[in-house]
């Protein structure tokens, strides 16, 4: 399992949080960028160049996992309806 931290704000989407607003149906995509500092995360900068394959596949995480890949259903409405007096 990777440690990872939220270091800035980003345009990235491969690091996107996705909140899904249930009252309304919006959705809002959040970007932001992550790091994994674990050695055994593929896309994290610790990550050894020669960590190759097959045995990098079989030993170190090979795909996005949470919250790069994180949607929560949020049971309210989005931010702009609730200016626009929805509640």
């Amino acid at each position: 399992m990777c440690n990872r931290q939220i270091t800035s704000w980003s345009t990235d989407s491969l690091f996107s949080v996705r909140n899904v607003y249930l009252r309304c149906g919006h959705a809002i995509n959040l970007f932001l960028q992550i790091v994994c500092d674990s050695s055994r995360c593929k896309f994290g900068p610790n990550h050894p160049a020669t960590c190759l394959p097959p045995t990098c596949k079989q030993s170190c995480a090979q795909y996005r996992q949470y919250p790069q890949q994180y949607s929560p259903n949020i049971n309210r409405f989005c931010p702009s309806c609730e200016q626009a007096g929805h509640r």
